[in-house]
């Protein structure tokens, strides 16, 4: 199982974003993740840097393969730019790009003013923008008039040698069967033992599968759990609350019914290395190859230096 480091656009400043990728790699983490948002979840994290921005610094900064964890490619930004950014973001990481995708949540794709549609229809425009990514990273010139989007005689100049795999997020039978169908991999922050096993009975027992979660390392478990209930408790929200709540003060309202308790409970906090070590056995007992982990507040370097000497030893031995 490989072990990556998950960059946190929302809690982070591009800055701490950039170490953090200096750190993980001389640590020992084999990739990045890096979450895709224009809000942040509540304003405690504070934070919402542009990917792209950073992917590119990223290239720069160290020579980690990135995957987009995930880009909703529909509603704020549209596909054909998704595509000539993702295939940029290839060539400047010389191939080691994966580009996550998903269908995206109300807290970011509502701020252009378009309503918010249905599981379905989100579904149903997910599928055409893969579609026409896929077209334009042919190199050749791209018109189309779909259901959701328009392109007219578009053609990316600037290609990878070869295309980027797309990896999408799916939850339930209709999401997993359309990544079954258009994807190159599967992608979730959970560890979805249902999901990847629907996705590869359809794709193959060999598709990879790639999934994040966060800890709160700190001098001692207290310390961890406070401060992921202060800036994460919105993980503990249950159903589809993530996808339909359109800002950061609705998360707030709605995360003051996850308790102290129920934060302790979900997650690996302190600097107890059995209970890090703990927090992978779900993932590598649903199957999946390639898990990221992001620390949560301000000690991660301590995190990582953590990982580095205790961690990432036994779970790639």
């Amino acid at each position: 199982m490989r072990i990556g480091y998950f960059l946190a656009c929302e809690e982070f400043q591009p800055h701490e974003l950039l170490e953090q990728a200096r750190l993980a790699e001389d640590a020992g983490f084999s990739f990045l993740w890096i979450s895709d948002h224009f809000h942040p979840w509540n304003s405690q994290q504070g934070q919402s840097a542009f990917v792209w921005s950073m992917i590119g610094a990223l290239a720069q900064e160290c020579s980690l393969p990135v995957t987009t964890a995930v880009t909703c490619p529909t509603m704020r930004i549209h596909p054909a730019v998704i595509a000539q950014a993702a295939a940029t973001s290839a060539v400047l990481l010389q191939g080691g790009f994966t580009l996550g995708l998903g269908t995206g949540e109300a807290l970011n794709e509502h701020i252009t003013g378009q309503v918010w549609p249905p599981e379905a229809e989100r579904l149903d425009m997910l599928a055409e923008a893969v579609a026409v990514i896929r077209r334009l990273w042919s190199g050749q010139v791209v018109s189309h008039r779909g259901c959701h989007f328009r392109i007219d005689t578009a053609r990316l100049f600037t290609l990878p040698e070869s295309p980027p795999p797309i990896f999408l997020s799916a939850f339930g039978p209709k999401a997993t069967e359309l990544a079954a169908h258009i994807a190159d991999g599967f992608i979730t922050t959970k560890p979805d033992k249902k999901g990847l096993a629907r996705f590869r009975a359809a794709k193959g027992t060999d598709a990879p599968a790639q999934a994040g979660f966060k800890v709160a390392y700190a001098p001692t478990k207290p310390e961890g759990v406070s401060e992921a209930h202060r800036l994460w408790a919105n993980e503990g929200l249950p159903g589809e609350m993530a996808q339909i709540l359109p800002t950061p003060e609705h998360f707030e309202q709605a995360s003051s019914l996850v308790t102290r308790e129920m934060t302790e409970e979900s997650i690996a906090a302190g600097p107890d290395r059995d209970e890090h070590l703990a927090a992978f056995v779900p993932y590598r007992e649903a199957g999946y190859d390639s898990v990221a982990v992001g620390n949560i507040g301000r000690y991660y370097r301590e995190m990582i230096a953590f990982y580095g000497a205790d961690v990432l030893p036994v779970l790639q031995s």
